[in-house]
């Protein structure tokens, strides 16, 4: 990015920040709107706390573990079923029926199945979980058939073909997968934080925020989720690229 895109960039954050501030100080009720620099305020306040830090060490364990675990489980069941096309007809209705129940719904009955303890958890994975398998399928579909048919007479070893012919077919999607269901981690986890309120959870934080109508840490605790959202997605796809991508 060169210096004038970071110029504009920045000018066009503080234009925004500027624009919060005015309706803040228009609104002139802390409960209702409360500014950047209160929340910035209170951010700090936050972190000068080691129950802040134990939040999100707790918080990004469990999503993080709900992503992964969805992510692996994905993509060898997608190669399963790539060959074996009765088992994608068996999974076809769960995965419609995961991808149309609301996120509320199953955070409810996860609740009295698994406890709070494991919700975001459960949560993160089945919502990551139908997103990487329909595009891995779709990538493993999408691969070039003529290489297939050459890898076949040439006999070519079955590591072979997923390294070299399936591996630059999924890839593409399975970025692309990714930088949805990172996001979708995040917020079905909190979600589920917020309605089942295991102890030194940012959903917890979130939640008592609302309680005592403390506007500027519920401010502060969102900009907080947002950041480690976004640094997580940059790490993870940063690994995927290295570890998947090279020479696709």
């Amino acid at each position: 990015m060169n210096k004038n895109a970071l110029i504009r960039r920045f000018l066009i954050v503080l234009f925004w920040l500027g624009l919060w501030q005015l309706i803040s100080l228009a609104v002139h009720n802390s409960i209702l709107l409360v500014g950047p620099f209160d929340m910035i305020k209170a951010l700090f306040s936050q972190a000068a706390t080691a129950d802040f830090w134990k939040s999100i060490a707790f918080s990004f364990g469990k999503i993080s573990l709900g992503f992964l675990g969805a992510f692996i489980s994905a993509i060898l069941l997608a190669g399963l079923a790539y060959r074996v096309h009765f088992l994608e007809e068996l999974l076809a209705p769960f995965m419609t029926l995961v991808t149309s129940i609301p996120v509320a719904s199953f955070v409810i009955l996860a609740l009295i199945w698994i406890g709070s303890g494991m919700l975001s958890v459960f949560c993160s994975f089945l919502v990551v979980f139908p997103v990487i398998y329909v595009n891995t399928l779709a990538g493993l579909r999408s691969t070039d058939r003529q290489l297939l048919e050459m890898a076949s007479v040439f006999d070519m070893p079955a590591w072979k073909r997923i390294h070299y012919i399936y591996r630059p077919a999924v890839f593409p999607y399975l970025v692309s997968s990714c930088k949805i269901a990172l996001g979708m981690s995040w917020k079905s986890g909190i979600a589920a934080e917020v309605i089942g309120v295991p102890d030194y959870s940012i959903g917890e934080r979130l939640y008592m925020s609302k309680i005592y109508l403390d506007t500027a840490n519920l401010f502060a605790w969102t900009f907080v989720i947002i950041i480690i959202s976004a640094l997580f997605e940059r790490f993870f796809l940063m690994l995927l690229k290295r570890a998947v991508g090279r020479g696709c």
